[in-house]
């Protein structure tokens, strides 16, 4: 079992959760091909579109 040698600090801690939140904040975005509808990549549109197909 690994056993860590030393405890990480507040510094590398911090970088480590700066790179997560950024990969977060650059999601592309995409345009639905029926609404026309700016929306989160491989997301449900606010008009409940899909793909172009109507899901809910």
């Amino acid at each position: 079992m690994a056993v860590q040698k030393s405890k990480p600090t507040r510094s590398k801690r911090g970088m480590r959760r700066m790179h997560d939140s950024l990969n977060k904040s650059l999601q592309l975005l995409s345009i639905d091909q029926n609404t026309k509808e700016i929306h989160i990549r491989h997301n449900v549109t606010k008009k409940g579109f899909y793909k172009g197909k109507k899901i809910i």
